[in-house]
C-alpha cells in the first residue's frame, strides 16, 4: 500500500483521538453498523479530498464497513492532523497522502495520488479533486459515477461549472442539507473559529470590537459566539437581506472601509476573494488581528499585506506580525488559511456527526441511483436529511410529535377555511 504521511509512529496516539471523536458521533456509528451488515458500497472505489481529522477518520471507517475501497488526501495544507493520518494508514489500512504544512506542489501531487485508484466516487471539501479531474485527468471521468461536496465554497464552484455546461458527472451538495449547514456551518464554525483564534492569540474577546465579514450561516455562527463572549460585533455584508438580518439580530452593520477604523479583530467568512484589501489594511489600527474562516486563503489580501510591511516575524505559533512603514503592527493568523483547522482541531465531533452521516448516505444514494443522475449539482434528498435528524434526536433522547390522521387529512385538503 502506498501512502505519504509525516510519521507512522504517531499512529497509536491518533487511534485514541479517533476513538474519542467516535464517542460523540452516534449517527455515523449507527450507519456504520448498518453498512457492515448490508455492504451497500461493495466494490466501490472512493477518492476523498477532505480535512484529515479524527471525524473524517470515523467517516472513512463507515465507508469501509460498507465495502468501499477508500484513498484520502488533505483538502487544505494546514488542516491535516498527522497522528490521524498515521493511524488511518496503520490501523485502518487506508492509503493516506497528507502532511501538515505541505506546499502547493505536494498538495496537488497528493490529489493525483488518490486518483490512482481510478475512483467511482469522489468526496470533496472545496472541489479541488473535481477541478483536477476536469483539467488534467479527464481520462478518469468515464469511470466516475458521482461525487459529493462538503462545503459552501466548493458548491459555489460546482454550480458555476453546471451553469457553464462543463460539469462532467453528478454532484450531491452535502453542504446544502439542512442537517449540515444549519448546524455544522453555524454552530461548528462559530465555536471552532473562536477556538482557533483563542489558541493562537490567547486574547480576551470581552470588550473587543470584532468585525465579521459575511453573514451567511458561518458568519452568523461566528458573530453569535463572539457576542456571547462579550465582544462588540460589527458585521460587513454585500447582501441587503443578510445585512438586515444582522441588524435585526442586534449587530452593527457597516462597510469594511468604516469597520477598519474601529475593529480590533477581523474574521472573514464569505467564500469570496479580496474581502480585506490593501486599502483596508492601510487604515487599520495598531495591533489589529486578522484571520479567515473561509475555505481558501484568498479572503485577506496577503500579498498586499506583505508589500505594506517593512518587517515580518513570527511572534507565536500561527501568529505572524507585520510591521508597517508607519510603525503600526498587524497580526495575521495561520497564513490566512482556515483558522479553525490550522490553529485548532476544527468542528466538534458531535456536529460533524450529522455532516458526515449526510456524506455516507449521499454516497450510498449516488451508487443506488447512478443511472438516473444527470451531470448536475443535486441537493441531498429530503428523506436522507430527515433520517439524519431523526437519528440525531434519538441519540439525544429527544422525542417529537407526529401528525394525527385528522391533521394529515386537513393538510391534504383545501376546502376548510375560516
Amino acid at each position: 500500500m502506498e501512502y505519504d504521511v509525516a510519521d507512522l509512529r504517531l499512529a497509536d496516539k491518533g487511534r485514541k483521538r479517533i476513538e474519542w471523536a467516535g464517542r460523540f458521533m452516534p449517527v455515523l456509528a449507527h450507519i456504520e453498523s448498518r453498512f457492515s451488515k448490508e455492504r451497500p458500497l461493495r466494490g466501490i472505489r472512493v477518492s476523498a479530498c477532505l480535512h484529515v481529522t479524527t471525524e473524517t477518520a470515523n467517516l472513512l471507517r463507515a465507508l469501509k464497513a460498507g465495502g468501499a475501497q477508500v484513498a484520502l488526501c488533505a483538502s487544505n495544507p494546514l488542516s491535516t492532523q498527522d497522528d490521524v493520518a498515521a493511524s488511518l494508514v496503520k490501523h485502518l489500512r487506508v492509503p493516506v497522502f497528507a502532511r501538515r504544512g505541505e506546499d502547493r506542489r505536494t498538495y496537488y501531487k497528493h490529489i493525483q495520488s488518490v486518483l490512482e485508484i481510478r475512483p467511482h466516487i469522489t468526496m470533496d471539501d472545496g472541489a479541488d479533486t473535481i477541478s483536477v479531474l476536469h483539467g488534467e485527468r479527464t481520462d478518469l471521468l468515464p469511470g466516475i459515477i458521482a461525487g459529493t461536496e462538503e462545503t459552501t465554497t466548493g458548491v459555489v464552484r460546482l454550480r458555476r461549472m453546471e451553469e457553464k455546461g462543463v460539469l462532467r458527472y453528478p454532484i450531491i451538495a452535502v453542504n446544502d442539507a439542512d442537517t449540515k449547514h444549519l448546524f455544522d456551518n453555524r454552530y461548528g464554525t462559530g465555536q471552532s473559529t473562536l477556538d482557533g483564534l483563542l489558541r493562537a492569540t490567547n486574547v480576551l474577546l470581552a470588550g473587543r470590537h470584532v468585525v465579521v465579514s459575511g453573514y451567511g450561516w458561518c458568519g452568523r455562527g461566528v458573530a453569535t459566539r463572539a457576542q456571547g463572549m462579550g465582544s462588540h460585533v460589527i458585521v460587513t455584508e454585500i447582501d441587503p437581506v443578510r445585512a438586515l438580518e444582522a441588524v435585526m439580530d442586534g449587530f452593527r452593520v457597516m462597510p469594511m472601509r468604516e469597520a477598519v477604523r474601529v475593529g480590533e479583530v477581523f474574521i472573514t467568512a464569505t467564500g469570496n476573494t479580496q474581502v480585506v484589501r490593501r486599502e483596508h489594511l492601510q487604515r487599520m489600527r495598531d495591533g489589529a488581528i486578522l484571520c479567515n474562516a473561509g475555505h481558501f486563503n484568498v479572503e485577506i489580501d496577503i500579498k498586499g499585506l506583505r508589500s505594506l510591511a517593512k518587517k515580518r516575524r513570527m511572534v507565536r505559533e500561527h501568529v505572524e506580525e507585520f510591521t508597517l512603514r508607519n510603525g503600526r503592527r498587524l497580526y495575521l493568523l495561520a497564513e490566512g488559511r482556515l483558522v479553525n483547522l490550522a490553529a485548532a482541531e476544527g468542528h466538534p465531533a458531535s456536529v460533524m456527526d450529522m455532516s458526515f452521516a449526510n456524506q455516507a448516505l449521499s454516497v450510498q444514494y449516488a451508487v443506488q441511483h447512478a443511472q438516473r443522475l444527470a451531470n448536475r449539482v443535486y441537493p441531498v434528498p429530503k428523506a436522507v436529511d430527515a433520517q439524519v435528524a431523526r437519528l440525531k434526536l434519538a441519540s439525544m433522547g429527544v422525542k417529537v410529535d407526529s401528525l394525527t390522521a385528522e391533521q394529515q387529512r386537513y393538510l391534504r385538503s383545501w376546502e376548510s377555511g375560516t
